[in-house]
């Protein structure tokens, strides 16, 4: 009788138990969207910023993966498609389909699509292409980071937005041309941007639809009529956006450049920073400037990412323009100095002297108006435009955040690229391999049979 009433409440209890998990299997399977993240660098929580974005999506995007399973790297592919996922489970807004270019070539030629990889995001009749390897950088440790997520919702952004922003690049100085700033021109037009080239003594004027001037890296100082024009521009609507670039004529044949600094109450020093040589990594005359407290550097700062100058102009602010406001972007440490001496610098025998400006130097300030708008960013260097160095640490968010800046809007603040640890492979022996085969495969089940087996006996017998 007693062995009977054992029997049962087992048999009970195992239905409990069984009928328990099928209960909580139901009721974890009707929470749409709950999902722990439980990665070290949280890889599947999606900021605050694509959040926002995608409850507000009010119109139906397709999202189409073009992958290769020919090129044998399935953990770039996977990480991107997860994270697609993840914009999928947060908007009913985003349809998903995958495709693989061998197995469906039309369709990849259809759509004109990389052959590494490739992301189409589609509204309607526009189109905006990810490609696969434009989302990972690699680190000299091995490590890497993933910015899809940038990407993504700068894309979506992009295709939703009806709102286009028009800024010219002055040319007719030995500026740098946009066939150099490839990456910077394709990141603006990918947020909305439209980037004309504008030579004055062409166009005689500044064109009415220009939002903004960007004079990106100038050789040569503009005419006395140019600097008319742009003055007058400026006394308008007009914004500007100055990155100077090394010249060694610069102290005596920059005037009307330096001018247009002045409207704004900053002056140019006329030196060169250089930073006493701290790794082999870079030389003394590139800097690592510390970030001052603006909402262009602010959340380059919380996440660590750095902006490099390369021969970066030193300027400091006056009180010669009380209707504007300088904010400091740019700095250096207190060992910096400005070498003055431009001749010195040029024959590689620089050396602190009296006559050099003393740090800590400033390399870059944002102007606001009286009314808080903003109306010029002017920085001493202008390397991080271009294409060999843009990519570098943090050239190209700090780019665009100043850009967005300047043309107020903040929905381009930057968002963090997700860090992945470097690969790291085992290397063992096939005796530990068949070690690692028999232990787990055969001595464990085999473990737990005969204590199984065991027990059953004993209550069998008892």
């Amino acid at each position: 009788m007693n062995k009977w009433i054992r029997g049962t409440n087992a048999t009970v209890l195992s239905i409990a138990v069984i009928g328990i998990f099928i209960i909580l299997t139901i009721f974890l399977h009707s929470l749409k969207g709950f999902q722990v993240d439980l990665t070290k660098n949280k890889n599947f929580t999606l900021s605050e910023q694509t959040v926002n974005t995608l409850k507000n999506l009010n119109q139906d995007i397709h999202v189409i993966a073009f992958t290769n399973s020919g090129d044998n790297n399935e953990f770039v592919t996977r990480q991107v498609t997860d994270m697609i996922q993840e914009y999928k489970k947060e908007s009913s807004k985003i349809t998903y389909d995958e495709y693989d270019m061998l197995k469906q070539p039309s369709m990849a030629k259809q759509y004109g699509v990389d052959q590494g990889g490739t992301l189409v995001f589609e509204l309607g009749t526009k189109k905006q292409n990810v490609n696969f390897y434009e989302l990972f950088v690699g680190q000299q440790d091995g490590s890497y980071t993933f910015s899809g997520e940038e990407k993504f919702t700068q894309a979506i952004t992009s295709l939703t937005s009806t709102e286009k922003h028009t800024v010219y690049v002055l040319s007719g100085h030995q500026e740098y041309p946009l066939s150099a700033m490839t990456v910077l021109r394709s990141s603006l037009e990918a947020a909305n941007y439209t980037v004309k080239d504008l030579n004055l003594y062409v166009a005689g004027k500044i064109p009415d639809d220009a939002e903004m001037l960007m004079l990106l890296g100038p050789q040569n100082d503009l005419n006395d009529k140019e600097a008319e024009l742009i003055q007058a521009y400026l006394k308008d609507k007009g914004k500007i956006y100055m990155a100077l670039g090394f010249n060694k004529d610069m102290a005596t044949k920059w005037k009307n450049i330096d001018a247009i600094m002045k409207t704004y109450g900053i002056q140019d020093q006329h030196a060169i920073a250089i930073e006493p040589k701290q790794t082999s990594l870079y030389d003394p005359l590139t800097i690592i400037p510390d970030y001052g407290f603006h909402d262009i550097t602010n959340k380059l700062s919380d996440n660590n990412l750095v902006t490099m100058l390369s021969l970066a102009v030193t300027l400091n602010a006056d009180q010669s323009a009380p209707d504007f406001t300088q904010s400091l972007l740019l700095k250096t440490t207190d060992k910096a100095y400005g070498e003055t001496d431009i001749n010195l610098l040029a024959q590689s025998k620089t050396k602190q002297d009296d006559t050099d400006v003393k740090g800590p130097l400033n390399l870059g300030y944002a102007i606001a108006n009286k009314d808080n708008k903003p109306k010029a960013v002017i920085l001493g260097g202008s390397t991080f435009v271009l294409d060999q160095d843009i990519q570098n640490q943090g050239n190209k968010d700090f780019a665009m955040n100043s850009i967005g800046w300047l043309q107020e809007q903040k929905d381009q603040i930057t968002i963090r690229p997700r860090q992945g640890d470097a690969f790291q492979q085992a290397m063992i022996t096939p005796s530990q391999a068949n070690t690692i085969f028999l232990v787990t495969i055969v001595f464990l089940p085999l473990l737990f049979l005969i204590i199984g087996g065991l027990i059953w006996w004993r209550r069998r017998r008892g």
